[in-house]
């Protein structure tokens, strides 16, 4: 697309309200700016839309499922009608199952667990450590970081042929990367997947926010999302896909909601009927307000309309990374190549800059938010720094005094709420940094870069 095309096609769709455009913040240097918020891939705003929605059903909450009064059962039809909501924003088939749980971490931890014995699990290297990590009572294949979509297809196809084609099998893999933003072959290793007899699971957390996600379009089995990255950012999050495994799994976690029927025994135990719905793996009084954000971001993104929201968001994503190509110090971070398709996620390095100490330096003198660090994807921002990806380095900690060189990079983020003029002023800053250098003195305190005010 055409920087021009993006241009008018981003006029159909105006940023969407969202909590905190308004908010101010003091700048090190003297006086206020109005915040940019330039980190949607940890958490975004919440959307104006689920905070009205949020705080209209706020006075009628009530305990879900085994109340009698008219506010739990008001409750628990808002619950589960935000299940049915979900499962339509992800286009899910008949006999799929919404689980409602934390976060997308714990979506795949609750995934893992219900994993059938002798499963063997394929993740690449690329992936965010709540999908490559969950996997410890499995055999784990890790894969090396492509170069290419299609390089990544192959990659797993041998991987997969070399497997026992009969035992169990899951393939985890990222729909968009948290670290360079770009989109993975979904559909093609999906089927790659099925054709070894292997099923998938897709983590959309960075995808589902920019994109629409479809798991019968896509043909995974199942699909895992947080709603803080959705615009919802209520502590709760989704699994959705195939029941059999869950439904065979041990409960996630055992007590009330997720028992059907306990009995004690004439020996003194207990015997217990466990739940084969979704409740088997929401034992103990769920997050009916996380939940209901959910579906009302999940609400207003499809009424947006995601053509708009992907045409406008193409247009930032263009302003951006022509920004930083005017600027020979800064390198942007890529698996796939400049052409690659992505969502509103970049990262970038600037030569003779740690990390830390210039994403410090934007929110102090600028008053813009980024992140810096190894944004919880350690082996592939290793990779991608051309240092050995097992190098070891903490989530988002600087490695290097202000000045010093870092293993570290900086990320920058933005979706549906994002006006311009935030991403006009990150680039007017990342080229007067570059030029000519902080205005302030910084010094790293508990792990972490910060202006100087001892003086």
């Amino acid at each position: 697309m055409s920087v021009s095309t993006a241009a008018a096609d981003q006029s159909v769709c105006t940023p969407l309200p969202v909590l905190g455009r308004d908010v101010t913040v003091p700048l090190v240097t003297g006086g206020e700016v109005t915040y940019a918020a330039l980190d949607y891939a940890a958490s975004a705003p919440a959307l104006q839309r689920v905070w009205d929605d949020v705080a209209a059903y706020a006075p009628y909450y009530g305990s879900v499922h085994r109340g009698a009064g008219y506010l739990s059962q008001l409750s628990t039809d808002l619950f589960e009608n935000a299940r049915k909501a979900v499962a339509d924003f992800l286009g899910c088939r008949e006999d799929d199952q919404v689980v409602f749980t934390r976060s997308t971490t714990d979506s795949l931890n609750l995934l893992a667990a219900a994993l059938p014995a002798g499963c063997r699990v394929f993740v690449f290297e690329t992936e965010h450590h709540a999908s490559l990590l969950p996997w410890t009572n499995a055999q784990v294949t890790y894969l090396d970081a492509p170069r290419t979509p299609d390089e990544a297809v192959t990659t797993l196809e041998r991987a997969l042929a070399e497997r026992d084609p009969y035992g169990p099998a899951l393939v985890c893999v990222t729909g968009a990367s948290n670290v360079t933003g770009e989109l993975w072959p979904v559909r093609e290793l999906a089927a790659a997947a099925h054709a070894h007899g292997a099923r998938i699971v897709l983590d959309a957390a960075q995808l589902a926010p920019h994109h629409p996600v479809s798991v019968r379009d896509l043909d995974v089995d199942w699909v895992a999302f947080s709603g803080h990255k959705l615009y919802a950012p209520f502590g709760s999050g989704v699994l959705a896909g195939r029941a059999d495994w869950l439904s065979e799994a041990e409960p996630y976690l055992a007590g009330g909601g997720a028992s059907r029927r306990v009995t004690r025994r004439q020996d003194g135990g207990v015997d217990v009927e466990w739940h084969e719905t979704a409740a088997r793996h929401e034992a103990g009084s769920p997050n009916v307000i996380g939940a209901y954000a959910i579906a009302s971001a999940c609400k207003a993104l499809t009424e947006a309309g995601f053509d708009s929201l992907v045409a406008r968001e193409r247009h930032l994503i263009e302003k951006v990374r022509t920004g930083l190509a005017e600027v020979p110090e800064v390198r942007v971070l890529s698996l796939f190549g400049d052409d690659a398709p992505r969502v509103g996620v970049i990262s970038f390095v600037v030569d003779g800059w740690n990390s830390s100490h210039f994403a410090a330096a934007l929110s102090a003198e600028y008053g813009i938010g980024v992140r810096d660090g190894l944004f919880c994807a350690h082996p592939l921002v290793r990779t991608l720094l051309g240092s050995h990806p097992q190098t070891q380095g903490e989530c988002g900690a600087p490695e290097a005094a202000p000045g010093e060189k870092s293993l570290n990079a900086i990320r920058v983020s933005f979706g549906a709420g994002t006006p311009d003029e935030h991403v006009e002023r990150f680039l007017r800053a990342v080229k007067e940094l570059v030029r000519d250098g902080a205005r302030w003195n910084y010094r790293t305190e508990d792990g972490r870069c910060v202006p100087d005010t001892s003086a």
